[in-house]
């Protein structure tokens, strides 16, 4: 993954978040809207969160060292996790300030500017989000599409609360106004869960998705024909890394240097069909039944 590149679209979503926060904080401000506000609310959740996704992208993209030395590829869930905190913290600040208003529902002026300013400033984030996606899926970046998925949970809370308000001024239904604000706050307390739940399987080393795991299977069942057996597959994601390793069990009476050649093949030929994939063989007799006794995931539960 090119870290430059990812580095430059996350400028590109701080950028977004600011024009945002000005254009909702205007809308706000004309409205006295509580639905609005909890635009404005997410919207400084995304200036922040693209932040800390700028700060976690230039440490993941340092190379390994004596102290990290698979890399440093998991900052990228230190963005991901406050992302998630923060969003908790908007959340819990819409509801704060929507609830009085429920038994309070305050009038509303200027209600054509402010929509406008709204849609306008969801356009952006719409178009920002686009960006983002494509880049995050050409480059391998986490960050960069959980940042897209953000910005688009933004984009269908602001077309929730426009929608809101265009009943209220059709209906003169005020209360509808902070009702709108809490559903808002419920949404985004719903992606913060998401944010988190991913965050803490990335720390805890979670497996590769199936369908990667099944690319490794088809590569390695190609050469079974050959008399040649795997076993103690092991895979984890780190960030925008994959690491994967297994043990190859070769007829024992073939020479070194023909196993290390096979080792390269099969390491090659996985790291090519997963790019960004780290590759570790081990090699085994396969007539020896020592070779058989490591078959689990943790090779430590056998003597």
């Amino acid at each position: 993954m090119s870290s430059k590149a990812a580095r430059a679209y996350i400028l590109l979503s701080i950028a977004a978040a600011l024009i945002t926060m000005v254009l909702k904080f205007g809308a706000y401000q004309l409205t006295s809207s509580v639905g609005l506000f909890s635009d404005v609310a997410e919207s400084s959740v995304n200036l922040i969160a693209a932040l800390a996704a700028f700060w976690a992208l230039t440490v993941a993209a340092q190379p390994p060292d004596q102290e990290h030395t698979f890399g440093h590829s998991k900052a990228e869930y230190f963005s991901s996790g406050l992302e998630g905190l923060l969003i908790l913290v908007a959340a819990i600040s819409i509801a704060i300030t929507a609830i009085p208003r429920l038994f309070n529902p305050q009038p509303l002026a200027e209600l054509e500017l402010g929509l406008g300013l709204s849609i306008l400033s969801s356009l952006v984030n719409a178009g920002v989000a686009w960006v983002l996606l494509r880049a995050g899926k050409r480059l391998r970046s986490i960050t960069l599409r959980a940042d897209a998925h953000h910005l688009l949970t933004d984009v269908w809370t602001s077309v929730g609360v426009v929608a809101g308000l265009v009943i209220v001024k059709l209906t003169g239904w005020l209360i509808l106004d902070p009702i709108m604000a809490l559903l808002v706050a419920l949404n985004i307390a719903w992606v913060s869960s998401k944010l988190i739940r991913e965050t803490m399987s990335g720390l805890m080393d979670s497996a590769l998705p199936e369908a990667d795991q099944a690319v490794i299977r088809a590569t390695l069942t190609a050469y079974q024909s050959q008399g040649i057996q795997f076993h103690a597959l092991r895979t984890r994601v780190a960030g925008a890394r994959n690491f994967v390793s297994f043990h190859v069990l070769v007829p024992g009476n073939w020479s070194v240097q023909k196993g290390h050649e096979l080792c390269d093949i099969l390491e090659q030929s996985i790291m090519t069909a997963l790019p960004g994939t780290h590759v570790m063989t081990h090699l085994e007799p396969i007539e020896d039944p020592v070779s058989w006794e490591d078959a689990e995931l943790d090779r430590s539960q056998h003597p």
